[in-house]
């Protein structure tokens, strides 16, 4: 791995981490949610300038504004950071590069997983885009792919079931009194002093002692006072073993696969204007204001923001915002050619199919699949702050198969988990065989 610096900023469109209101509760209030109306024009504009965050309102920009330029988060730097994060890896199935910038903002929250070799047989890719705080994101990079590893469906060959589990456990650890330690230990001197901003506004008793041990479940439920974080972060995961290929998505990151040189998305991004997503958030006591989770968030599901998983009536995926993810299993065949996983920041600029052209224009041309990477995000980077777009951190994995895939390409790649995807918004691409490969 390496860090690299790279001084070509060009164009890009994204979100800011978003700051929201900290009472965490199920049901809407009772008193009106101040509106953006409601601000004069010159504080709409100043709200947007100072905390651009494209997943908050302005009036919940303005709100959060003074806890943001308390510690100098979500403000936009006065030159772009534009060295990179860069990884590239290879085994005998896959090859691999990854690259992350922080771009415009002032600090860095994305994380990422790459593991070639997960077990002797399968490898794990995530991008896992923060908001409101980084070290969710960084608890998932650390921790997803171990639970998926320890699960007895992965044990027993079930990959969809093993990685849906993993997404739910993620918030049960992130709620005990070890899960508030581990935050606070992710979390730089910065953010520990700043702990509303990260979100870890409920401390634990800290005469509550576990005798030595150390163990997950041991400190989940009534020992803590920690309820968990109030930030949270998008999760887009891939696993592949032999010619299967498991995608899990909880939010707006996005897997895309070039077959033929054809994008096809292998997620969905969940947000408020998807009616099953509304019903959703309606049932569990939330509403849906200017496009926005109760005025604020507007993604639908992510980890963490425990804030919005407060009903106690009702079960995790049926929460205000749910860490549930649609699962979809697909087989790999010859035509297959790479597979990309990305923050919405990069989705925000280029089109599936644009991006998949772009690869394919320079994968030929650059020494590594990273460098291909390091090429998307200077093409998405905002060449200024001006309308606050294109600012925001941006993480991109690559993903190239090694030919041949499979020798039997007339395999059924239409196998699909319903895990999380409602049948009628299932979507269908043809396959290089001539079936249907279905999300």
């Amino acid at each position: 791995m390496r860090v690299i610096s790279h001084s070509q900023p060009q164009h890009q469109l994204h979100h800011s981490p978003p700051l929201r209101d900290r009472k965490g509760r199920a049901d809407p209030p009772r008193t009106r949610s101040p509106r953006d109306s409601d601000l004069p024009e010159n504080l709409r504009l100043a709200a947007r300038r100072i905390h651009p965050s494209r997943h908050l309102s302005p009036t919940r920009n303005l709100l959060a504004l003074g806890e943001t330029t308390l510690i100098n988060m979500g403000i936009y730097l006065s030159t772009p950071k534009t060295d990179k994060f860069s990884e590239d890896g290879e085994n005998d199935k896959l090859k691999f590069g990854l690259s992350s910038m922080q771009g415009w903002r002032a600090s860095m929250e994305d994380a990422h997983s790459a593991l070639l070799n997960l077990d002797n047989e399968t490898s794990f890719f995530g991008v896992f885009d923060g908001h409101g705080g980084r070290v969710v994101a960084k608890f998932c990079a650390k921790y997803l792919h171990s639970q998926v590893l320890r699960s007895e469906a992965y044990s027993a060959g079930d990959l969809g079931t093993a990685v849906h589990r993993a997404f739910f456990r993620m918030d049960e650890m992130m709620r005990g009194q070890r899960g508030w330690r581990e935050l606070s230990a992710l979390g730089d001197k910065i953010n520990k002093i700043g702990g509303m901003i990260e979100g870890l506004i409920w401390s634990p008793r800290g005469s509550y002692s576990n005798n030595g041990q150390d163990d997950w479940s041991f400190e989940e439920g009534p020992h803590s006072d920690f309820a968990g974080p109030t930030c949270g972060c998008t999760a887009c995961v891939a696993l592949i073993r032999n010619n299967q290929l498991v995608v899990a998505n909880a939010g707006d990151s996005r897997c895309v696969i070039s077959r033929a040189g054809q994008a096809y998305n292998l997620s969905r991004d969940h947000k408020p204007e998807l009616e099953a997503e509304r019903d959703r958030i309606v049932k569990a006591g939330g509403f849906i204001h200017m496009g926005r989770i109760n005025g604020s968030l507007n993604l639908t599901r992510a980890i963490g923001d425990m804030e919005f998983k407060q009903n106690k009536f009702l079960p995790p995926e049926k929460q205000i915002v749910t860490a549930n993810p649609d699962i979809n299993v697909v087989e790999l065949c010859d035509d297959d050619d790479f597979l990309v996983l990305a923050c919405d920041g990069i989705w925000d600029c280029m089109s599936s199919q644009q991006l998949v052209d772009f690869i394919h224009e320079h994968i030929q041309k650059e020494s590594s699949l990273s460098a291909v990477c390091e090429r998307v995000l200077d093409r998405c980077l905002a060449p200024s702050t001006i309308g606050g777009e294109g600012c925001d951190n941006m993480t991109m994995v690559l993903v190239q198969f090694k030919k041949p895939i499979t020798q039997n390409k007339k395999a059924d790649v239409g196998e699909q988990s319903a895990k999380g995807v409602e049948e009628a918004e299932i979507n269908s691409v043809p396959c290089c065989c001539g079936a249907a490969l279905v999300w």
